[in-house]
């Protein structure tokens, strides 16, 4: 038994090897003959984006517009720094959308924009790349406000933009790309809003891709490793006053303050570069023959392997070596030993199978004053 976890060691190591030039060969595909191409492209094709403020929306929508293509890239805030940034840095033909998810309204006037200059052409691609999580906590303690907040962006809204843009989308059997999260098909601790809805959105792109399929319309889902895009930590301030005073009391502050401790410490190793993401969104976008996922970033074929063929405790431990690691909560920490002075520990319970503890009879006879018989 003790050679298992040497063995297991070493198969993971191989994986991670295997993987490594599984990515440099990828690389060297996408960027480099454009025999994968697909044959009817051309620079007069439209590109939509979805969530171009910063991280793969900007530095894709950036590098799309470099190749020549038209791109509509919508931005939260006309004036934030990575609009800015895009107008400064890109050509004059990507055009700024201003647009919030959870606006029906903001939807329809981005369609209203696009669709004049798509009717003769169609949209070729459709990306969403907008997402939103704020809270670093158990399910138990994240807010149902927070489960709302990330279904609303997430998912309603991409499911509605998408909705939105399908009839244009099917006019030029285009595609249809959506960058959604390893989160939302493993358990990562404390995430547990953010993966249900990104669970949710990767689900729901399957069943696009699909049912899409007769149109001519392919979908691809982009599962990146961890990058660093702007997000912030979670707000642990505002959750400990939004938490009910028993919860509080069984799971205690420190717990809170140690998960978004280790969660900053984690998002200072991400990978800065975000070129093999936005790769594996041109290659989505303009590959003849386009993944049905991707999965950029070092380790993720070792864990999506984990994931599928060794047991879940397995996989458990891996996120959580290299994720974020619980300490227990207060109520569940061992007291500290001694007893009161007259007070006597309490019996073990009796169990039925083990034998172990007092019996149900010595119990009783205690009750009424008298030893077993």
């Amino acid at each position: 038994m003790t050679e298992i976890p040497a063995v297991l060691a070493r198969v993971c190591i191989t994986l991670w090897r295997s993987e490594l030039r599984m990515q440099r060969l990828q690389l060297g595909w996408v960027v480099g003959s454009g025999q994968h191409l697909a044959p009817w492209l051309s620079l007069s094709l439209l590109w939509a984006f979805a969530g171009c403020d910063s991280g793969f929306g900007k530095q894709a929508a950036h590098h799309l517009d470099s190749m020549g293509f038209k791109v509509f890239a919508s931005v939260l805030n006309l004036e934030s720094a990575g609009a800015q940034e895009l107008r400064q840095r890109c050509s004059p033909s990507l055009t700024l959308l201003q647009m919030d998810l959870t606006k029906p309204e903001d939807i329809w006037k981005a369609q209203q924009l696009i669709q004049p200059q798509t009717a003769s052409t169609g949209l070729w691609g459709l990306v969403n790349n907008a997402g939103f999580d704020d809270t670093i906590a158990d399910a138990e303690l994240s807010p149902l406000c927070k489960f709302r907040a990330c279904m609303d962006v997430n998912f309603f809204g991409t499911l509605e933009l998408t909705k939105a843009l399908l009839p244009l989308l099917r006019s030029a059997r285009g595609r249809i790309v959506t960058v959604s999260s390893p989160a939302g098909d493993m358990p990562y601790p404390c995430l547990a809003a953010y993966g249900a809805s990104k669970a949710a959105l990767t689900l729901l792109m399957d069943t696009f891709r699909s049912e899409l399929e007769p149109w001519g319309v392919k979908v691809s889902v982009i599962l990146p490793g961890y990058f660093k895009t702007v997000r912030t930590a979670g707000k642990k301030e505002q959750l400990l006053a939004s938490l009910p005073a028993d919860l509080l009391q069984a799971y205690g502050e420190d717990y809170i303050h140690e998960i978004n401790k280790q969660f900053v410490k984690f998002m200072k190793t991400a990978n800065e570069d975000l070129s093999s993401v936005v790769n594996s969104i041109t290659d989505a976008l303009i590959s003849a023959s386009p993944a049905a996922r991707y999965y950029p970033g070092a380790g993720m074929w070792l864990i999506y392997f984990i994931h599928h063929y060794l047991p879940s405790v397995i996989r458990d431990l891996f996120l959580k070596t290299f994720f974020i690691n619980q300490k227990l909560p207060r109520a569940l920490q061992p007291k500290s030993s001694g007893t009161t002075p007259g007070s006597q520990p309490a019996p073990a319970p009796f169990h039925p199978l083990t034998g172990a503890g007092p019996s149900p009879r010595a119990a009783w006879g205690k009750q009424n004053g008298s030893g077993p018989g």
